[in-house]
């Protein structure tokens, strides 16, 4: 008798429990639905697989147990998109979704919005953007030629503009200035000394750390997406969750209006909004 899906991913679910996975059975099963062409749920009913999807699955089985990370594996699902990911670049973390979709809602009412991405890696908040408001017009900004390759891919077909430029630096589309509506960021921000999960290693050094107070490219950054507003325009940035005071205090003393603080579903300090000028 074939082995079942279920099967194979029991036996698959210990060995990424050895390995110290965190989420062995869930890790298993989104391998398993990837290999099959079907949801978690769908395994339910998917025929068990043949010779090559098994081989396939138990290659992607050994990759996870040397913490390779998953959306390396399969992709990523953000706000609904199927982002491709892999070495070189940031890979985007659900948290960021309620970035997006603090954005989205402060784009309704907005007609032909204006909305730049500042480091934008992957590109997954200028696409999530994109691809739930077909009528803005979306910049991604990106220094690192790795991330490039994979945000060029990512956006082609979505209506994103890519620019390969330091987000910090005036120069950067300069010739918006005082005129965008929204701006987006998910900077490198953890403190340099802090410990991270295996599967963090695999993220580029630069597009994770921030120096040794986590805040080497915040300081620059929001002051650059203060100059690419428009007056009333608004500014989203993630930071780390011990940033929770020291983000929105810098925002305050440069000048941004109506400074607020955003918790994850976790209830961890997540990103610190502004305005420029009275709204």
């Amino acid at each position: 008798m074939a082995r079942t899906w279920r099967d194979r991913i029991v036996e698959a679910a210990g060995r990424l429990s050895g390995a110290g996975v965190p989420s062995p059975l869930v890790d298993a099963e989104l391998m398993a639905a990837h290999v099959a062409g079907t949801s978690r749920g769908g395994l339910i009913l998917a025929e068990p697989p043949d010779e090559e999807a098994a081989a396939r699955f138990a290659q992607l089985v050994g990759q996870r147990t040397e913490r390779v990370p998953l959306q390396y594996l399969i992709g990523v699902d953000f706000v609904g998109i199927e982002l491709a990911v892999g070495p070189g670049v940031f890979v985007p973390r659900p948290e960021t979704e309620l970035l997006v979709e603090w954005a989205l809602r402060k784009l309704t009412g907005m007609t032909a919005p204006l909305v730049v991405d500042l480091c934008s890696g992957s590109g997954a908040i200028a696409v999530g953007v994109a691809a739930n408001r077909p009528d803005a017009t979306v910049y991604a900004v990106e220094q690192s030629a790795e991330a490039l390759a994979w945000l060029r891919r990512n956006a082609e077909h979505r209506g994103v503009r890519v620019v390969a430029g330091d987000a910090t630096a005036a120069e950067t589309l300069a010739e918006l200035d005082g005129t965008v509506d929204v701006v987006l960021s998910n900077p490198p921000y953890v403190p340099e000394a802090t410990a991270v999960a295996p599967e963090v290693r695999h993220d580029p050094h630069r597009a994770v750390f921030g120096g040794e107070d986590g805040l080497d490219v915040i300081r620059p950054l929001h002051r650059r997406a203060f100059d690419l507003l428009c007056p009333g325009g608004v500014f989203a940035m993630e930071h780390d969750d011990t940033h929770g005071v020291v983000v929105p205090v810098l925002l305050r003393e440069a000048g941004w209006a109506h400074v607020r603080e955003h918790r994850d579903l976790a209830g961890r300090a997540r990103f610190a909004t502004g305005v420029k000028g009275d709204a």
